[in-house]
C-alpha cells in the first residue's frame, strides 16, 4: 500500500517573499496548505493553487487561537513570519526592541507551544523555524534583529531535544541573502533611526549598500529557501539545520574561523559606498 504523504501544512509570514512562494509550491506538491498573516488580501493569490489564507498576528495570543480554531490539525508548523528592525543598539527604543522580540522569538513561541499538544498526542509532528544567517554571525547595525535570530536558534535547539522523544521534530532554515523586500525595510530602518544621531554617517552608508545589494540580481531568489524548505517537509529524518541563499554556507564559515575583531573590520568595511558601486557593476557584467 502507498504511503500517503499529504501533510497538512500552516505556514506563517505568508503574504510575500518567502512564505508565499513556499505555500504556493507545497500546495502544488499536494499537500494542505493553510497561509498566515495580517495582510489576508495579499494572499488571495494563493486560492489559485488550493491554499487556504487565514488571518494571523502572531504577538496577539487571541489571534493564535482562531486561527488554529480555522486551521484544525496541523502536521507541520512552518515559523515564517518575522522582519528585521535595523539600528545601534544605544538608538533603538525598547519599545522597538521588545517588538522585534515579540513578533521573530516570542510569536513563534507561542505557535509552537500552541501545535504541540497535538502533535505530541498523535506522536508526530513537525516545526520548521526560519532563522536567518543572523542568528549565527552579527552583521553591522543588526543589533536587536541578530539578538532575535540568535535567540531562535537557540530556542529551535533546546525544543528540538525536549519533543524528539515524542516523535516530533524541530528543523532550522538558516537563508543566506535573499532578494526580497526585507532588505529594502530593514534599509529604510536604520536610515530613519539615526538621523541626527552620532551614528547617522556610518548608519546611511550601510543603508545604501543594503538597498543596492537588494535591487541587483546578485542575491538568491526566495525559491532557493522554499526547495530547503520543501526538503525539511518531506524527509523522513531531516537535518537540524538547514542553509541556502547567497552567502549562508561562506558566511557561517568565515565567521567561525576568522578572529572575531577581524570579523567586526570586514562588516564595517562593507559599509563603504565603493563596495556598494562595485557590486553594482559586478551584477551589470553578469
Amino acid at each position: 500500500m502507498k504511503r500517503n504523504t499529504s501533510k497538512r501544512i500552516l505556514i506563517t509570514g505568508a503574504s510575500s517573499g518567502i512564505g508565499f512562494d513556499a505555500a504556493k509550491a507545497l500546495a502544488q506538491q499536494g499537500h494542505t496548505v493553510f497561509a498566515a498573516a495580517r495582510r489576508v488580501a495579499l494572499m488571495e493569490p494563493l486560492r489559485e493553487f488550493g491554499v487556504t489564507p487565514v488571518a494571523l498576528d502572531v504577538t496577539d495570543q487571541a489571534s493564535i487561537a482562531a486561527c488554529l480554531e480555522a486551521v484544525g490539525e496541523v502536521d507541520v508548523l512552518i515559523n515564517n513570519a518575522g522582519y528585521g528592525y535595523f539600528g545601534p543598539i544605544e538608538v533603538v527604543s525598547d519599545q522597538e526592541a521588545r517588538r522585534q522580540l515579540d513578533v521573530n522569538l516570542f510569536g513563534l513561541a507561542a505557535l509552537c507551544r500552541a501545535v504541540l499538544p497535538g502533535m505530541r498526542e498523535r506522536g508526530s509532528g513537525r516545526i520548521i523555524n526560519v532563522a536567518s544567517v543572523a542568528g549565527r554571525a552579527c552583521l553591522y547595525f543588526g543589533g536587536w534583529y541578530n539578538v532575535s535570530k540568535f535567540a531562535v536558534e537557540a530556542f529551535s535547539d533546546a525544543l528540538r531535544m525536549e519533543v524528539s522523544p515524542f516523535g516530533i521534530d524541530v528543523v532550522l532554515i538558516e537563508p543566506g541573502g535573499i532578494k526580497t523586500e526585507w532588505g529594502i525595510i530593514a534599509a529604510d530602518h536604520l536610515s530613519e533611526c539615526t538621523a541626527g544621531t552620532a551614528y547617522e554617517a556610518p548608519a546611511l552608508r550601510e543603508a545604501g549598500v543594503m538597498k543596492t545589494g537588494y535591487t541587483i540580481d546578485l542575491l538568491s531568489k526566495p525559491s532557493t529557501v522554499t526547495r530547503g524548505i520543501v526538503r525539511a517537509v518531506k524527509a523522513r529524518r531531516p537535518r537540524a539545520r538547514y542553509h541556502m541563499g547567497a552567502g549562508s554556507g561562506s558566511i557561517i564559515f568565515w565567521h567561525t574561523v576568522l578572529p572575531t575583531r577581524l570579523w567586526d573590520a570586514i562588516m564595517r568595511m562593507l559599509a563603504h559606498p565603493g563596495i556598494a558601486k562595485f557590486v553594482s557593476k559586478l551584477n551589470k557584467r553578469t
